[in-house]
């Protein structure tokens, strides 16, 4: 018999911890090799985690609603046999960092009161770290606002509070939890200008009417609205617009649509030619392919193309085609059926969903003409595709101009004005339009 001891696997390079959220397996209970043993949620998706043995689960280390850092051993199972890990079989400390920018860590004074988690309330070691070194109160750290999961205090969350702690500027307490609405003043809030000049605007309290009812967001909805947000909050947003004459498209996926599923097994949808048109306007456009820190602009190599998808719950994602420069189109298409439904059954990995560089959405897809997207940070713009509709237009022959019924959809480009001007935007979206128009309708597969 030997121990293995499951660690919680690295998701994506931008991933550095998850949130436990269920243990499929209970302490007792046997492990086929594959099978998934608990849930776990990031700040980017939800996933499982298999085990990679066959055995007994014999003691989990952490509890549900834990956060846990990546590379942590979260259990410990019993195998007939395999390598005993080197480490021991205990709960992997936190590393906590010995250093942090404008505040010094140290040890905790003995008249300091020790933090605790809050009933309602998770603090990690590193916030309870900085809490203790700068003598802050259980009370004065459980009135900070929290921006993370579940109202969860963040490091910069502390960090901000001591800035402006230390300042004297006053500090808004935590939103109380509460099944029943608070009272509200139904006045609009007045911003309020602090010294810099700057403007707060306060979110105004709602309450519920007698027969209204009161849903509480899930997880992923509350990731979306922090997530857009700030992106409005950070980006300016400009949407440039454009007609584009799609009936070659049409006409050569009607052609192709039935041989193709029978050889290849799948569908072909318009989003795959979509995708393989705006790879070849990124080439044109570079300075599309980017994303802003501070004052420099950092300038893509790889080319990888988000796909917004609506999900059965009625949130969106945004799984990643990885390098679609280097792909035909039948390998985007394949590549597109394949997210599109592990999204829709929540089996993508985290890494699928990070490192876009440029975000496709498809507003058509639910009768709507046209959108302005919302730019998916750290990018700096996004497409939004409309319904492809039957429309009356004039067409050039070489017997005059006449009245034909063709194939229209508008495009619209949203983006990030401090870096993206409207001449770029503008140019950009009507190149991508000029590719569609051009599609070969006697292009072979």
């Amino acid at each position: 018999m030997a121990q293995y001891e499951l660690l919680l696997p690295k998701m994506g390079e931008s991933v550095a911890e998850a949130t436990i959220i269920k243990w499929v397996k209970s302490a007792g209970e046997t492990i086929d090799a594959d099978e998934s043993v608990l849930e776990i949620a990031t700040d980017k998706v939800d996933s499982e985690v298999p085990s990679p043995v066959a055995g007994t689960l014999v003691k989990t280390l952490f509890n549900e609603g834990d956060v846990v850092k990546v590379g942590a051993v979260i259990a410990i199972i019993e195998t007939e046999a395999g390598a005993v890990s080197a480490a021991p079989v205990a709960q992997a400390p936190v590393a906590v960092p010995t250093e942090i920018p404008g505040i010094a860590l140290t040890e905790s004074k003995s008249d300091v009161p020790r933090i605790a988690n809050a009933e309602n309330r998770f603090y990690s070691p590193l916030v309870k770290s900085i809490a203790a070194s700068e003598g802050l109160s259980q009370q004065e750290l459980d009135s900070i606002a929290g921006s993370g999961n579940d109202g969860r205090v963040t490091k910069n969350d502390i960090l901000n509070y001591l800035s402006t702690r230390k300042a004297g500027a006053p500090q808004p307490a935590a939103t109380p939890v509460s099944a029943a609405p608070a009272p509200v003043n139904n006045e609009t809030p007045t911003p309020t200008k602090t010294s810099t000049s700057e403007v707060k605007i306060a979110t105004p309290n709602v309450t519920a009417n007698a027969g209204d009812e009161v849903v509480e967001m899930d997880r992923m909805r509350k990731l979306i609205a922090d997530h857009m947000v700030m992106s409005k909050h950070v980006s300016p947003h400009v949407t440039s617009f454009v007609e584009a004459d799609v009936t070659n498209i049409v006409k050569w996926r009607d052609k192709v649509k039935k041989d193709f599923e029978k050889r290849e097994g799948e569908k072909i949808t318009f989003t795959p030619i979509f995708i393989e048109a705006l790879v070849k306007t990124i080439k044109d456009f570079p300075m599309i392919n980017v994303s802003l820190n501070g004052t420099q602009i950092i300038k893509r190599k790889n080319i990888n193309i988000g796909m917004a998808a609506a999900l059965p719950s009625g949130n969106l994602i945004v799984p990643v085609i990885k390098n679609a420069d280097q792909m035909n189109l039948i390998g985007i298409t394949k590549v597109v059926n394949d997210l599109a439904n592990r999204a829709r059954n929540n089996k993508l990995t985290p890494d699928e969903i990070s490192g876009g560089t440029y975000t496709l959405t498809n507003v058509g897809s639910f009768g709507n003409v046209m959108g302005t997207p919302i730019i998916n940070q750290p990018q700096v713009a996004i497409m939004a595709v409309g319904a492809i509709r039957k429309m009356p237009a004039v067409i050039e022959t070489p017997e005059g101009d006449m009245i034909a019924i063709r194939h229209k959809m508008y495009l619209s480009h949203s983006y990030d004005h401090r870096i993206v001007d409207g001449a770029l935007g503008g140019q950009f979206v009507r190149r991508f339009a000029d590719y569609l128009e051009a599609f070969d309708p006697n292009r072979t597969l």
